[in-house]
């Protein structure tokens, strides 16, 4: 018989920080997760500024067992961790933290769960394999899907941007992860000269399309993942379903790198599946179900 006397366990704390931050999908996936998983846990969204970053994560408790973090705090939280993965430390970018506590001392590790997202995602279509791959914009993701487009054994990246001379440090980040890439102007001229299977759409879901592309074929010629994903199907979405061509949301790649967070926080492993897992993906599709459109093929 259990021991009446004895004391509940704490309920373990998780958040995802970043400014501003009430927009985010992560607390209703992760909240999701662990009901399903049956674990007392709670998982808040907190406005944290890069200014105020360490001074948050120096006041965190016992209690606490890691975090989320967005852009700036995915490079901001660098200098604080004691580790850090391979994908962590090749893209520069940690997205996860697991805080472990023993003896009175805390340690911290950091994870980069977005790589893995984007290729889970777009396995969800069958594509497991892109030779040529093209990235549009250079932003903080961009890093994570040029070590993606490695993993799918792509030989050559083309990325995109505004101002490719602001975006060298993706050419250390692709020779780093085993492939070639050029950096390019964002024209319709670059994107008509772009040989590639799959495209990775980094941009901002505010973009207009119509400017981006013009009258290119790209979107006759290639998958699409579009990190936007609210709403659905975005302006580029749009394009790529007239053209017959697989499209995947950002939305797949939120629930996916959300799953190996979790399997971080619960496991302390990215690799190691959860205890029934199928359910538990099951429960966060169902949190955001509403976001997820039938227009993606």
């Amino acid at each position: 018989m259990a021991d009446s006397t004895m004391p509940a366990a704490p309920i373990r704390r998780l958040a995802v920080l970043g400014s501003p931050i009430a927009h985010s999908l992560s607390p209703r996936l992760h909240t999701a997760a662990y009901a399903a998983l049956g674990l007392d846990w709670r998982y808040d969204a907190v406005d944290v500024t890069e200014d105020d970053l360490a001074t948050f994560v120096a006041g965190r408790r016992d209690e606490w067992l890691g975090l989320s973090l967005t852009m700036p705090l995915k490079h901001g939280i660098q200098p604080m961790l004691d580790g850090r993965d391979e994908l962590s430390m090749l893209t520069g970018s940690t997205n996860t933290v697991r805080f472990t506590h023993v003896d009175g001392e805390r340690r911290l590790d950091g994870f980069n769960t977005d790589v893995g997202g984007i290729v889970r995602a777009l396995a969800e279509k069958s594509i497991v394999h892109a030779r040529q791959v093209a990235i549009l914009g250079a932003g903080a993701t961009a890093a994570s899907a040029v070590v993606a487009a490695a993993q799918l054994g792509a030989e050559h990246v083309s990325v995109l941007a505004r101002s490719p001379e602001k975006a060298e440090d993706l050419t250390r980040i692709a020779h780093s992860a085993g492939t070639s890439i050029a950096l390019l102007p964002l024209t319709v001229a670059s994107l008509d000269i772009v040989d590639a299977s799959l495209v990775i759409s980094t941009l901002p879901g505010t973009v207009e399309p119509a400017v981006l592309l013009g009258d290119s074929t790209i979107a006759a010629r290639s998958d699409l993942l579009d990190v936007a994903y609210h709403p659905w199907p975005s302006a580029l979405g749009d394009i790529w379903n007239a053209s017959d061509r697989s499209v995947v949301s950002g939305l797949r790649m939120l629930i996916h790198q959300a799953l190996l967070q979790i399997r971080i926080f619960v496991n302390a492993d990215p690799a190691l599946p959860l205890p029934d897992e199928s359910a538990v993906l099951a429960a966060m599709e169902a949190s955001v179900n509403s976001l997820d459109a039938p227009l993606e093929r």
